[in-house]
């Protein structure tokens, strides 16, 4: 009988904790699914922000998901990973570039990541176009508006280091549209790609720039327009130090640059050659006129350039002419002399 009573007793004590462990674990399976729902909701559901997002070719989730965490889109990536790795989404994620928002909850965000499709377009812009020019580009892809984007251009606010150097006019932009490839939001606004390519050029003049254009006695406007005529002037990069050299030593003796870019630059239109008339031009661009630099920049330069017109080389030249061999070289001198020869040899290959 008493062994009877004593297992009788052992059953009411499993079967109680039977009963104590399907509540801890209903309890930690709700307290799980709170927790998995919380966090796969959007970071902020009330905004209307959207940030392109650009994923690498073989990311990883932990890779994704600090790139979502800097980029302000989640405020966990061990969230994220976790969620993804439960869902078996691991792998499925696709280099590109995305538009997301802080609205977006983690399967929306998912599901654009595992889909591919970009909300993105993609435009080029080389070196050396000027505003006007960058303006059709971009107007020949459909991208903007023209009007609104050089109004943008003259009018817009922008918070950067280098707009208090800047003059007012619908050319005050020109030189500083860093040239380059960029995927912007298939929506995106003439303003918006406006800021898109003053960011760059901002991200890639670093302070060490300033500093030196000061070492130097220019401005960083002045030393953009001095690399917007090396850009014009070169075809051959390793001699954008030498021509800046030239530039500079021709303004060291109030000599006139005399670069033929920046009378194209004052006719407006491109001529394969110009003629003396053209370099009679009444315009403050005019460098056969006007001893010194131009008012600003005349197209968009490389930060090759506006490296070489920082760090120029150290020489006596004053004078280049392009080499008789058409490769876009040119053989470079220090006296009027040997400029002529070479000019001659030039004019003689044409």
């Amino acid at each position: 009988m008493g062994k009877k009573r004593e297992s009788t007793k052992k059953n009411n004590v499993f079967a109680k904790l039977g009963i104590v462990l399907i509540v801890l674990i209903v309890i930690i399976s709700g307290a799980v699914s709170l927790y998995l729902g919380k966090a796969a909701k959007p970071l902020n559901a009330d905004t209307t922000d959207t940030v392109l997002i650009s994923i690498p070719s073989g990311s990883g989730t932990g890779t994704i998901a600090e790139i979502l965490v800097s980029n302000k889109i989640i405020n966990s990536a061990s969230n994220f990973k976790l969620l993804s790795k439960i869902e078996g989404n691991d792998g499925k994620f696709k280099a590109g570039s995305y538009s997301l928002s802080p609205s977006m909850s983690y399967q929306e965000i998912v599901d654009s990541l595992i889909s591919g499709n970009s909300a993105t377009t993609r435009f080029t812009i080389p070196e050396g176009l000027t505003l006007s020019e960058t303006a059709d580009r971009l107007a020949d892809k459909n991208l903007i508006n023209t009007d609104a984007f050089m109004k943008a251009a003259e009018s817009s606010n922008f918070d950067y280091k280098f707009m208090s150097l800047l003059p007012n006019g619908s050319n005050r932009l020109e030189g500083f549209l860093y040239p380059e490839t960029y995927d912007v939001f298939t929506n995106a606004s003439e303003e918006d790609i406006l800021i898109r390519m003053l960011s760059q050029f901002d991200k890639l003049v670093t302070e060490e720039y300033y500093t030196r254009a000061a070492e130097l006695g220019y401005d960083m406007y002045d030393i953009v327009t001095i690399a917007s005529l090396i850009e014009k002037e070169t075809r051959v990069s390793a001699e954008r130090a030498t021509v800046a050299s030239v530039i500079y030593n021709r303004m060291a003796i109030n000599m006139p640059l005399q670069i033929d870019a920046t009378v194209q630059y004052a006719l407006g239109n491109h001529k394969e050659r110009l003629d003396y008339n053209d370099t009679e031009v009444d315009s403050p661009y005019n460098t056969y006129q006007h001893i010194g630099l131009p008012p600003g920049p005349i197209c968009s330069p490389s930060i090759d350039s506006i490296k070489a017109a920082l760090y120029p080389d150290t020489t006596n030249y004053y004078y280049y002419v392009l080499k008789p061999e058409m490769n876009g070289a040119h053989n470079f001198s220090n006296t009027y002399e040997e400029f002529l020869k070479n000019k001659k040899a030039y004019l003689k290959a044409l």
